[in-house]
C-alpha cells in the first residue's frame, strides 16, 4: 500500500481547507436591491434610461446617439425596440440598483419576445424593488384618438390620462406627441418608476378581474364591476369590460395604418402572439392561484 507522506497530507488538508471557501467566492451573488432614487444611480445609467430612452424615441435629426459610444452610425441603431433594449441592458451593466434599466427590460423583453426567463427576472426585480411594469396604451372604447399609460403591479393595473404624466398635450395628425426628453417623469414613468403624486384615472385590482383575453388586438379584460374612464380629450366610458391596446413600440407612429397609429403593428408582427404574452407574463407574476380565468 502506498503511504502518503507528510507533505501530501498538508497539502490535501489545506485543499480541503480551502476549496469550501474557493466555492462560495465563486457561487453567484445574490442581486441587489434596485432603486428610482436618481441620487443612488450611477450617473450614466440614469442618463441611459431618461434622456436616451427619449432621445431614442423621438428620434431627432442630430446624432443623438454619438454621446453614449453604442453605436458608430445610424445603420447600427436598428429599430425603436431595438435601440430601447440595448440602452437599458447598457444601463444594468452599468448599475444594478437602477430600476429603471430593469423596468424597460421587463417591457422590452415581452414586446421583442426574447427568453420568457430573462423577461421574468425583469418583471421580478422590478416589482420587488416596489416599481411597474409600464405601456401606453390605446383604449380604443373610449377613445381611440387618446392615449394612456398603465401600470402593472402585484396590486392591479393604474391607468393614467397620458397628459397627466406627460404634461401639455401636444398632437400630430390627431393623435398625442411623446414629450421632450426635459419631461423627465414621464421617461422614469415608463421605465417603472411612477410620481408618487400620481393619481390614476382609474384602477382595476387584480381581484376584481373576471377573465383576461388575448384577441387579436388587444388585452380584454371582464370586470366583476363597472368601471368609468375618461380621456385626455373629455370622452368617457362606463362598463365592466375593458379592450386594451399595448403599443408594441413607444414613440413610434405608422399612419400606413389611419388615425390610429398602434391599432395593426408593422407587416411582419404578430399581434396576437404579442398580446398572448403580456396575458401570460401577468397570469404568471400576478395571479399564480389562477383566480382569473383565461381565454385564448
Amino acid at each position: 500500500m502506498r503511504r502518503i507522506g507528510l507533505f501530501s497530507f498538508v497539502a490535501l488538508a489545506a485543499l480541503a481547507s480551502v476549496s469550501p471557501l474557493a466555492a462560495r467566492q465563486q457561487s453567484p451573488k445574490p442581486p441587489v436591491d434596485a432603486t428610482c432614487d436618481e441620487a443612488s444611480i450611477e450617473a450614466d445609467s440614469y442618463e441611459l434610461t431618461t434622456t436616451a430612452q427619449a432621445r431614442n424615441a423621438l428620434r431627432p435629426r442630430e446624432p443623438w446617439w454619438e454621446p453614449y459610444g453604442l453605436w458608430k452610425n445610424p445603420r447600427e441603431i436598428g429599430d425603436l425596440n431595438e435601440a430601447s433594449t440595448r440602452l437599458a441592458e447598457r444601463a444594468k451593466e452599468l448599475d444594478e440598483r437602477n430600476l429603471l434599466a430593469h423596468g424597460y427590460l421587463a417591457r422590452q423583453y415581452v414586446v421583442m419576445a426574447v427568453d420568457a426567463t430573462k423577461a421574468e427576472e425583469e418583471w421580478r426585480r422590478v416589482i420587488d424593488g416596489g416599481g411597474a411594469i409600464v405601456w401606453t396604451a390605446t383604449l380604443y372604447e373610449v377613445d381611440p384618438r387618446s392615449y394612456f399609460v398603465l401600470a402593472f403591479d402585484p396590486r392591479g393595473i393604474r391607468m393614467f390620462r397620458f397628459a397627466s404624466l406627460a404634461g401639455e398635450l401636444r398632437t400630430h395628425f390627431g393623435v398625442p406627441d411623446f414629450p421632450d426628453a426635459d419631461r423627465v417623469d414621464f421617461w422614469r414613468a415608463l421605465g417603472g418608476c411612477l410620481p408618487v403624486d400620481a393619481a390614476p384615472e382609474a384602477e382595476i385590482r387584480w381581484s376584481g378581474v373576471r377573465q383576461l383575453r388575448a384577441t387579436t388586438w388587444t388585452l380584454r379584460f371582464e370586470l366583476k364591476d363597472k368601471l368609468t374612464i375618461r380621456s385626455d380629450r373629455g370622452r368617457r366610458r362606463t362598463d365592466d369590460t375593458l379592450e386594451v391596446n399595448l403599443h408594441p413600440r413607444t414613440g413610434e407612429v405608422d399612419f400606413r395604418f389611419g388615425m390610429t397609429p398602434f391599432g395593426r403593428p408593422p407587416v411582419g408582427a404578430d399581434p396576437a402572439a404579442y398580446h398572448q404574452r403580456v396575458k401570460q407574463m401577468i397570469v404568471t407574476m400576478f395571479d399564480p392561484e389562477k383566480r382569473m380565468t383565461t381565454g385564448s
